[in-house]
């Protein structure tokens, strides 16, 4: 299944508010995306389902919200 950016920053704004989504993303370094930023990770190539796939580890999110 694709997903597609606009739905991530969608989905990332649902989980942490549009007021910490780019801090969030241009700030917190997650080990899963070899030690970058989300947007780092985007800058690298990795494919959106594996970014969202990495936030949802590292904010733990419930299985109903991945």
């Amino acid at each position: 299944m694709a997903l597609w950016r606009t739905e991530f920053w969608a989905r990332m704004e649902q989980q942490l508010g549009s007021a910490y989504v780019d801090s969030f993303s241009r700030d917190y370094v997650i080990a899963a995306l070899g030690g970058r930023t989300v947007h780092q990770a985007f800058d690298a190539g990795y494919e959106t389902k594996v970014i969202w796939r990495a936030v949802c580890d590292a904010l733990e999110l419930p299985d109903r919200e991945r």
